[in-house]
């Protein structure tokens, strides 16, 4: 088996400093020492104090209080709807099959979108033009945003494009995919620019479109990517596999793509 020669995290970590989520599901990490745990391995010994062990120190751990939807993670179906257009219950990030999440990756840039904008079916095609590349089924589609540049400030969650219904369903019923990514905090606009959209046109089924798409058609997306301006638009393989977590709507991953 040959080795890729370049694995690229496009993960972000876990951590209390960096704002991207909405206050009411930010996660939040107690960090646990080794000195303050002494005293807590000692006490599996009998006889044991923490001074007997080397430099009086126990094991260190971390307390993560967080939703599934944390840090880069990957939206199953049950995220979107309980049910299928035709009545079927949506499948739940233990339920998938894994050889979705191990396959050949593309990626779309669309920094040069103001942010907001609504993906339709012909963008998705100028970009499949500029990179001269035919979409197979399974293939892995990232959607490079301007959000990235925003992290690690306060600004992260309104920047953005939204992936429409129709640009989603032109990616899973048209061609096939079934895992995609983008490097905002959603799939769809950031919510600055859908309550605009809800107080224009009071259409609900408009502000989290790209997501609903998926009654129509069950995929799964990643959501909260980084370093996709790294990567090539086409030639490498992605590997985002979920933990497996019973009855959930997502998976926290460690996504990274490989390529020569």
């Amino acid at each position: 088996m040959k080795i890729p020669s370049k694995i690229v995290d496009i993960s972000m970590p876990l951590d209390n400093d960096n704002i991207v989520d909405p206050d009411i599901m930010r996660p939040q990490i107690e960090y646990v020492s080794q000195k303050e745990n002494a005293e807590s391995m000692a006490s599996f010994f009998e006889g044991m104090n923490a001074s007997d062990l080397p430099s009086a120190e126990g094991w260190a751990w971390e307390v993560i209080k967080l939703t599934t939807h944390n840090g880069t993670h990957i939206d199953a179906p049950w995220h979107y709807h309980s049910h299928d257009k035709d009545g079927n219950p949506m499948q739940t990030i233990d339920e998938l099959p894994l050889d979705w999440f191990f396959r050949p990756g593309i990626k779309f840039d669309f920094r040069n979108m103001p942010d907001g904008y609504i993906v339709q079916p012909e963008d998705i095609d100028a970009e499949l033009k500029r990179i001269d590349y035919e979409l197979k089924p399974l293939d892995i589609v990232l959607v490079n945003t301007r959000a990235s540049e925003y992290y690690g400030t306060n600004e992260y969650l309104d920047h953005g494009i939204g992936m429409g219904k129709e640009a989603t369903l032109y990616l899973t019923r048209e061609h096939g995919v079934r895992v995609t990514g983008i490097d905002a905090w959603g799939w769809d606009a950031p919510f600055k620019f859908a309550k605009e959209e809800w107080k224009k046109n009071k259409d609900a089924s408009k502000v989290w479109q790209g997501h609903w798409a998926g009654i129509e058609q069950p995929y799964c997306h990643m959501e909260k990517l980084l370093n996709l301006e790294t990567l090539p638009d086409k030639g490498f393989t992605v590997s985002c596999f979920p933990w497996k977590i019973k009855s959930a709507s997502a998976g926290f991953i460690r996504a990274v793509a490989m390529f020569d």
